[in-house]
């Protein structure tokens, strides 16, 4: 007779998460991963423009939004399947690869527009799947209690990555034009992939119970075990699984097998499950309308906005600058606090303050003003998104949590984009007042939602 002996669960670490070992490697390997993303744009920007016309280039910058679009779907269900760790490795083991090898063509010849077009898409694709398992990655690293520590420690990454990521990749081109800056983003992503090997995993706890488990009593897998199960086998409690399992109502008696799983009923079930939940339905409603409201004045219209009060590229820039140094104090406060109170109301009431103060920016006469209230627009979005963030991560039950990413990844990155060119013609229709007016009424829309739905209104962060 054989026995198996099971190692003992390792309760996580008491402390705070931006004290802890696990956490900060996640971290690094994070950080890492979006300088190298930051860098690799640049790159493709300058080799695109290089290598043909204006319109040509920016055909190659938005031809990888098409794949990622179409297949995040997909994406959170692979998330799911086979564990956010595995695929974020995977995923940056393939975007480390097919940067470098175009990093080399580029040094030995001169390949033209399709080798970067064919890049583009290949990044696209990565994403589809990368974004979910990085979105699901938190709840695997930390307690929940430390969830929204971690998502503005997360906020305070993308924040530097933007800040670095953009001087590195100009350093790059300098140095060594498209192929140098090509291979800095390579090496950079790489980085984040021996860090992510040694990031151990918590067990996924049984479905349904994200909410109930009290903090700090989840047992984590052994450290070389990347998802808290024994042999690569799915782990205890995730319903996703080829052969998974459901128990029969009496405790203890024999499991009845279930038909396989297949990825199309996992996405189904996925999508059910957001549309039955009581706080995370309204929450991406919520965030959807934050979203399409702010992407089109913070981005196209900011610029034409400059251009039409004669505030020119430095005045923008402090504005935009404003705006970043706004949005990361917000990240830093989360970092900082790790929780705050009625968390879906103060995320309800920063998103409605939001809103006032993007509609007042197309209103004020100069550069200095303006900056002030870019100032509060960032402090105030940022707060909102990092709580939105936070409770979507506490909310959503472990083994969902690659599709709901992947959900609210398609409204910010699918939808909300869409609004740019709305936003460009609507100005040139009506000019930046009414139009700004309008984008603040549709964000402030998203934080009526939340005050409304009493579910997402009382929701609260575990401390």
């Amino acid at each position: 007779m054989t026995t198996t002996v099971i190692p003992p669960a390792v309760r996580p670490p008491a402390g705070p998460a931006h004290r802890d070992g696990n956490v900060l490697r996640w971290l690094g390997a994070y950080t890492a991963s979006m300088i190298g993303d930051n860098v690799f744009y640049i790159a493709l920007s300058w080799a695109a423009v290089r290598s043909g016309t204006p319109s040509q280039a920016g055909l190659v910058m938005a031809v990888s939004a098409v794949p990622r679009a179409l297949l995040m779907l997909g994406g959170g269900v692979v998330a799911d399947r086979f564990g956010p760790r595995r695929v974020v490795i995977g995923s940056d083991a393939v975007r480390c690869a097919a940067v470098l090898t175009v990093a080399a063509l580029l040094f030995v010849a001169h390949p033209g527009l399709w080798l970067l077009a064919l890049l583009a898409v290949v990044f696209g694709i990565v994403d589809a799947v990368f974004m979910p398992a990085v979105g699901a990655l938190p709840a695997r690293v930390t307690r929940r209690d430390q969830l929204a520590r971690v998502q503005g420690m997360r906020g305070l990454a993308v924040r530097f990555a933007n800040v670095v990521g953009a001087p590195l990749g100009g350093l790059g081109v300098a140095l060594g034009g498209s192929a140098t800056a090509f291979a800095l983003a390579g090496l950079l992503i790489a980085v984040s992939v021996p860090l992510l090997i040694s990031v151990r995993m918590r067990e996924t706890p049984p479905a349904g119970g994200a909410n109930t488990a009290p903090a700090g009593a989840e047992a984590v897998g052994p450290p070389g075990d990347p998802d808290g199960s024994p042999d690569g086998l799915p782990a205890r409690g995730d319903a996703s699984g080829p052969h998974a399992r459901v128990p029969d109502a009496e405790d203890g008696a024999a499991a009845v097998p279930e038909r396989p799983a297949t990825a199309w009923r996992d996405l189904r079930d996925g999508l059910r499950y957001i549309r039955g939940h009581r706080v995370l339905a309204p929450l991406i409603v919520t965030i959807a309308l934050g979203d399409l409201g702010f992407v089109g004045p913070l981005n196209v219209g900011l610029a034409l906005l400059a251009d039409r009060r004669g505030w020119g590229a430095s005045g923008m820039g402090l504005v935009v600058a404003a705006f970043g140094a706004g949005a990361g104090a917000a990240a830093l406060l989360l970092a900082w606090r790790g929780t705050l109170p009625r968390a879906g109301s103060a995320g309800a009431a920063a998103l409605l303050g939001g809103s006032v103060a993007i509609g007042a920016l197309a209103q004020v006469p100069g550069v200095g003003a303006a900056v002030g209230v870019a100032l509060a627009i960032g402090l105030l979005a940022g707060l909102s998104g990092a709580l939105c963030g936070a409770l979507l991560q506490t909310q959503s039950d472990p083994a969902y949590l690659g599709r709901v990413t992947a959900v609210a990844g398609i409204v910010s990155l699918g939808l909300a984009p869409l609004s740019m060119p709305l936003t460009a013609a609507a100005i040139g229709w009506w000019g930046t007042g009414p139009v700004f007016a309008g984008s603040a009424v549709v964000c402030g829309l998203g934080g009526v939602v939340a005050l409304a739905v009493r579910d997402l209104r009382r929701a609260e962060l575990p401390r």
